[in-house]
């Protein structure tokens, strides 16, 4: 019995402290859950978040629909998301925390890797297609809408005819690894900028870079 009011609790219990919607945020970087995906292309939306937790110490811990951790900066507060649902099923993630936070939409950011991108552009935009994207696809669905904030991160185009799969899915090249440092480094700044600045000036700081 305590343990089933012990649950009920803790769903309903809030991890931002933040009373003030508008100074919340969710940060949501689409990736597959599993060992065999954390080196993949298709997963630069979690190494992102991870590359932002380790600049500030925090450590993700397993909740609902995916791991979680806190992020404040400056009066603000960020809920930084993985989705545990797999790539095709993210826009459900996605709504439960910035229901249960919430959250408004226009403070949320999804990450998401880009195949019409060369390696390490970074595309940061106010909507959009999902450019035939599974995680974006389910998300537009969930949300009934276009109009999300997202930041794409270019992974290139080196494959060929009906090789797409295994490509976002294949692991980083030498090349990229060794490039992906300083990438990883600029792109934990757009998250710090999008909190902070907002969404255009974070496109107009960071668009190309």
């Amino acid at each position: 019995m305590f343990s089933f009011f012990k649950s009920i609790f803790e769903t309903k219990k809030s991890h931002l402290e933040e009373l003030d919607s508008m100074k919340k945020y969710l940060i949501v970087g689409l990736g597959n859950i599993g060992p065999e995906y954390a080196q993949t292309r298709h997963n630069i939306g979690f190494k992102i978040l991870d590359a932002l937790a380790n600049q500030e110490n925090l450590s993700f811990e397993t909740a609902k629909l995916g791991d979680i951790t806190t992020f404040k900066i400056k009066g603000r507060s960020a809920l930084l998301l993985k989705p545990s649902t797999y790539m095709n099923l993210s826009g459900k993630a996605l709504h439960y925390w910035m229901e249960k936070e919430n959250i408004p939409l226009e403070n949320v950011l999804v990450i998401t890797d880009d195949i019409n991108l060369e390696f390490g552009v970074i595309r940061v935009k106010t909507k959009g297609s999902n450019g035939g994207h599974n995680g974006l696809k389910d998300i537009q669905n969930t949300l009934n809408t276009v109009n999300y904030n997202r930041f794409r991160f270019g992974v290139g185009a080196d494959f060929g005819k009906g090789r797409q799969v295994d490509y976002v899915l294949g692991k980083w090249n030498d090349d990229e690894k060794k490039a992906l440092v300083e990438r990883l480094e600029k792109s934990t700044e757009v998250i710090k900028s999008f909190i902070l600045s907002g969404i255009t000036n974070t496109m107009n700081q960071f668009n190309g870079s």
